[in-house]
């Protein structure tokens, strides 16, 4: 995206952004963009300082995408976390004897969440019991 400093043939100036200067040039043409203080659809591009690329700005950029693909994932798993315990009943410590009950068709099939020993656990994936541990968000441990 380009942000272009943009002027009305009034003088107000404001921003815009466009995919490419082709965008804007088309959308110029078509009347689509006026200007938001007298709505002039007489439009042009005022100078702009170059955006020089420095490693300051690139490791900051990197940093800022690195910080949101971040968060969005912790509120994925948030979300995550959040529907499995609406849609599970927690069993506590009984997890290895319910999951074990519903494996082998003793129990009512539902989905379950409880506490195992890493030896448990161990124990159910070779009976061939699916378990896996809901994820400790940041949250969780403040």
């Amino acid at each position: 995206m380009i942000k272009y400093p943009l002027v009305c043939d009034n003088g107000h100036a404001f921003e815009g952004w466009f995919s490419s200067s082709a965008d804007f040039d088309g959308q110029v043409a078509r009347g689509l963009l006026t200007c938001p203080t007298c709505n002039s659809a007489a439009i042009s591009k005022q100078l702009m300082a170059p955006s020089v690329a420095t490693a300051r700005k690139k490791e900051e950029t990197r940093t800022l995408m690195v910080n949101e693909a971040h968060r969005e994932a912790v509120s994925k798993s948030r979300d995550m976390v959040k529907t499995i315990r609406e849609n599970s009943e927690d069993v506590g410590e009984k997890f290895p004897e319910e999951a074990r009950k519903i494996h082998y068709g003793e129990a009512e099939q539902r989905g379950l969440i409880g506490q195992a020993s890493l030896k448990e656990v161990e124990s159910l994936l070779e009976e061939g019991i699916e378990v896996a541990p809901l994820p400790v968000l940041p949250d969780d441990i403040n």
